[in-house]
């Protein structure tokens, strides 16, 4: 693990993922972690219930015991992500009640309409993390809740600054985090209340409404689920697009077949999610009684970290895993985690990817880099800040 804590394992740690499987599907760290990084091992472990999440303890032992009094850390490991059966289970079984399958579906033509529109008022030269993959999500999530168009654009800032607190907690970033995250309840919080008064047709509305005859969400948990799924749907899609474009633009011929082969669509996106993914790792579990992973003995109390981003490369799963092939049909990514936690977005997720990545390829066939990508800093998000990008083919 401290490998992966350089700068050259931060921009690519792909090769120190592919000794780790030369290990084992997991294994033990000095100080009693288990680093899982098998593709059968992460699946089990992210669908077993024996292993429960711990914000308070990893929090602590970082310094904040007061973490509850601090916006930022109570509003993120406070939230949906963090909780364990039953109040998991009951938060997660009323916010599915509002989010659906049908409610993201129902989003297509949307979603389809914002990628063409947001494509036709490019430059030749763009910026893509800031023209493309992160306003494009904005826009869509915006529609979803129902932020008005005028007031998505904010979050931008606000959302980076609270979740960095995922990976970076000294005190300058917390103190960051909060003063974002305190702005983002403001303004949610005021959203929520004139939606409760004067509901529309969008998600934010279904969230708040009281139900006859059923349980409710309090206002608290409308106003965190709803920041969680800003969060988690920027933060996924903008790295799925920004990863997935530069890999196409490394594997032309791949970008080739999408190109003469639109209906791969689905799995193309696929294969990026496993390629490239935007969520490299998941922490914060930890065994409440011993237990088996792979052939690793587990003691109750050890705590886990799931690297889906090596399972993604296991050569067990997938052949060749260091080739990007768009018809893969090796079996799904890790990418949206699994179990009880699976991302609830997911399928917006993927929705977005489907549209937005074949149009791309479809209009620019000769797109390239002007310019040096720079990685976002940090081993759990993977992505881009910058991402200079020339669109030939307009």
């Amino acid at each position: 693990m401290e490998e992966l804590a350089t700068p050259a394992a931060q921009a690519d740690p792909y090769p120190v993922y592919a000794q780790m499987h030369d290990l084992g599907e997991a294994t033990a760290m000095p100080d009693g972690t288990v680093v899982v990084t098998g593709y059968r091992a992460c699946s089990a472990v992210l669908r077993d219930n024996r292993l429960r999440k711990s914000p308070g303890e990893v929090l602590t032992a970082a310094g904040y015991p007061d973490w509850q009094d601090r916006p930022s850390l109570r509003m993120l490991f406070g939230s949906m992500l963090m909780l364990n059966p039953p109040a998991h289970g009951r938060l997660r079984g009323l916010v599915s009640r509002s989010f659906t399958a049908h409610r993201v579906a129902g989003l297509r033509d949307a979603v389809e309409e914002i990628a063409v529109d947001l494509l036709d008022r490019l430059p030749g030269t763009v910026e893509f993390v800031d023209q493309v993959a992160f306003p494009f999500p904005v826009a869509v999530i915006g529609e979803m809740l129902g932020i008005p168009a005028g007031d998505r654009q904010m979050f931008q800032p606000w959302v980076r600054d609270w979740t960095s607190v995922l990976e970076i907690l000294n005190p300058l970033a917390v103190d960051c985090a909060d003063t974002a995250a305190v702005q983002i309840d403001g303004y949610l919080r005021d959203l929520v209340r004139a939606r409760k008064a004067n509901p529309t047709d969008d998600l934010i509305s279904a969230l708040a409404a009281d139900k006859a005859g059923e349980e409710s969400l309090a206002e608290d948990e409308v106003v965190t689920t709803a920041a969680l799924i800003l969060a988690a749907g920027f933060e996924t899609t903008t790295g799925v697009l920004s990863n997935g474009l530069l890999a196409l633009l490394d594997a032309r011929d791949q970008a080739a077949l999408l190109r003469s082969r639109p209906e791969l669509a689905g799995r193309a996106v696929e294969e990026l999610l496993r390629y490239d993914t935007p969520v490299q790792m998941l922490y914060g579990r930890t065994a409440v009684e011993d237990m088996l992973v792979a052939d690793l003995e587990v003691s109750a109390g050890q705590r886990f970290i799931t690297i889906v981003g090596a399972a993604n490369r296991d050569p067990r799963q997938f052949p060749n895993p260091d080739q990007l092939q768009l018809d893969r049909d090796d079996g799904r990514p890790l990418s949206f985690g699994g179990g009880i936690h699976h991302c609830l977005g997911a399928a917006l997720a993927r929705l977005e990817a489907q549209v937005m990545i074949p149009e791309l390829v479809r209009r620019f066939p000769n797109a390239r880099l002007t310019g040096r990508p720079v990685r976002r800093k940090g081993l759990l998000l993977r992505g881009y800040t910058s991402l200079p990008v020339a669109l030939d083919g307009i």
